[in-house]
């Protein structure tokens, strides 16, 4: 009987393989995995992973924030991270530390120029993001939060495939223009089998600063009732917030944070309650 002919392992392979392994133990340390993600562009999504990663981190909470928006990354000016990756160590590449309890990655940081414009194709991005996760060693995390680009495309999938146990939180506003796109995000995370840990509605509404009366610019309660008709958990409305915006502009929104009394707060202390009973 004539075996079957296996061909030998390329270099490749075996270079894939290593890597896999690399993820797999990296992954393995860290608790929870969340990718916040939106179907539509503009919804505030890289602001809402940013503050939930700095409440969750003044809670007590080791947390690594990855930003896989690899033409637009915001992260880095949103906290005025003006270092780039921790390179101390021979042989070892650590996250930025932003806190004790806050460690983040982006692409932004090994760049150069960040004004330069990031003109890849898919296999480079995928690579990028399979090293982000396989090449630094991240630590034993509670929470990895990673803030991916609007749609469906190469940088959610990329997530969704080398982090199995990943679990999604859908950013929208309350105007069907985003909620069309959003249902997509959906509809991508039960084809990929991902969790879906729950909708978001931002920029709900803003209170006037003169005589208090809450004016809905999008509208209100779209993300809800959308969430409930595509029977996914809804975790909050966040309304809009000038100091919000200000301080995010500024890079200094986690002196946000210490505000207990700031109503956004309140709002934001909700969210991080229901995802961590999550």
């Amino acid at each position: 009987m004539n075996e079957a002919n296996t061909a030998a392992p390329t270099p490749g392979d075996l270079e894939r393989a290593e890597q896999d392994k690399m993820i797999e133990d990296n992954l393995g340390r860290i608790r929870r995995k969340i990718m916040v993600m939106s179907g539509k562009g503009g919804v505030g999504k890289s602001t809402v992973a940013t503050y939930l990663s700095l409440l969750l981190s003044r809670n007590g909470k080791k947390v690594g924030l990855l930003d896989v928006d690899l033409h637009g990354p915001s992260i880095p000016r949103l906290m005025n991270i003006q270092g780039g990756l921790d390179m101390h160590e021979e042989g070892v590449v650590r996250p930025y530390s932003f806190s004790d309890n806050l460690s983040v990655v982006s692409l932004e940081m090994v760049l150069g120029d960040k004004d330069t414009a990031v003109i890849w194709r898919g296999p480079l991005k995928i690579s990028a993001i399979r090293q982000f996760i396989s090449d630094i060693d991240w630590g034993d995390l509670d929470y990895l939060i990673v803030d991916s680009p609007p749609g469906t495309g190469d940088e959610p999938l990329t997530v969704a495939q080398t982090i199995p146990d990943a679990e999604a939180l859908i950013i929208t506003t309350p105007q069907e223009i985003s909620l069309a796109d959003v249902r997509k995000s959906i509809n991508f995370c039960k084809q990929v089998n991902m969790k879906i840990t729950g909708v978001v509605e931002n920029m709900s509404g803003f209170g006037c600063p003169h005589c208090g009366k809450k004016i809905s610019i999008f509208g209100s309660g779209g993300g809800k009732v959308m969430a409930r008709q595509m029977d996914v958990p809804f975790l909050g409305q966040i309304p809009l917030d000038s100091q919000m915006v200000e301080m995010g502009d500024k890079g200094k929104l986690d002196v946000l944070t210490e505000k207990a009394g700031l109503e956004i707060n309140k709002v934001y202390e909700k969210i991080v309650n229901r995802i961590v009973k999550g």
